[in-house]
């Protein structure tokens, strides 16, 4: 009989590749983890913990430093050989470098995953490594540029978390999130002004065709540098619109990374504000 000063380990999974997947989502964020935390944060026995770490490390699916572990190179090559594998990442590449010479901002291109925004691809400078975002990395739709707008094309935002905060300006109610997407709907673009990084701000623009949204592309910068008008959001467009048109095999075959493609009705003429 299991105790019940032991409901971690009642929920444990006994599977080895769903005790596998445990072990490695535990790896999920910036940082080694000690034998200690990874038993603290998957739940499963000490001794199996250990016996699986140090499996993974036998593979090259983790990598050890003394007491501590981290993801391991392996899995750094099959996830670099899954995004450039990605229809939508090898269309989008040569754009996405074209659109940050263009304009001298950090580049993205996302895909929707449940709530979140996960980053496909970023392109940038010096200035990349202020915007702590990471290829794989993610954040709150509502507070990203490149989220907006694809919630305002079909995205779920009734189920958004909006208690999930970046900064003290993001959107914190559901309606103002309606205003905003509503707001996207009418320019074909979305501006995020320092609501996911306080001090930059983003324009975005979706990727797809009539009756479906795929991804989003984004430029981001420091506000002192953001255009806030067609200025940005011309370019930004254009490259989406470079991308869907270039994907491999063309558009009717193109499906999310990580996501059910999301309409998109008919953008009509408007004057930004």
């Amino acid at each position: 009989m299991t105790s019940l000063s032991q409901p971690v380990e009642a929920t444990t999974p006994s599977a080895v590749i769903d005790r596998i997947s445990l072990v490695l989502d535990a790896f999920e964020g910036p940082g080694r983890l000690t034998l200690a935390q990874v038993v603290r944060r998957t739940g499963l026995p000490r001794s199996s913990a250990h016996r699986m770490l140090d499996r993974l490390v036998q593979l090259r699916w983790l990598r050890r430093s003394g007491r501590d572990y981290e993801l391991g190179m392996r899995l750094v090559e099959l996830g670099s050989l899954a995004v450039h594998q990605d229809r939508l990442h090898k269309a989008a590449a040569p754009l996405l470098l074209e659109l940050h010479r263009t304009t001298g901002l950090v580049v993205h291109l996302a895909v929707l995953d449940g709530t979140d925004v996960v980053y496909l691809d970023k392109v940038g400078d010096r200035m990349a490594a202020a915007i702590p975002t990471r290829v794989g990395g993610r954040q709150p739709a509502h507070c990203a540029a490149v989220g907006k707008v694809i919630l305002a094309y079909g995205g779920d935002h009734h189920t958004t978390d909006l208690a999930a905060r970046k900064t003290r300006f993001s959107i914190t109610s559901a309606a103002q999130l309606a205003t905003e997407l509503a707001k996207v709907r009418a320019h074909g673009v979305a501006f995020d002004r320092e609501e996911s990084l306080t001090g930059f701000g983003c324009v975005a623009a979706p990727i797809g065709g009539p009756g479906e949204v795929v991804a989003a592309v984004s430029v981001c910068g420091p506000m002192n540098r953001m255009k806030f008008d067609q200025r940005l959001a011309a370019p930004v467009r254009m490259t989406a619109m470079g991308i869907w048109r270039d994907i491999e095999d063309g558009p009717q075959r193109v499906v999310p990374t990580l996501q059910q493609a999301r309409t998109m009705r008919p953008v009509p003429a408007a004057q930004y504000a």
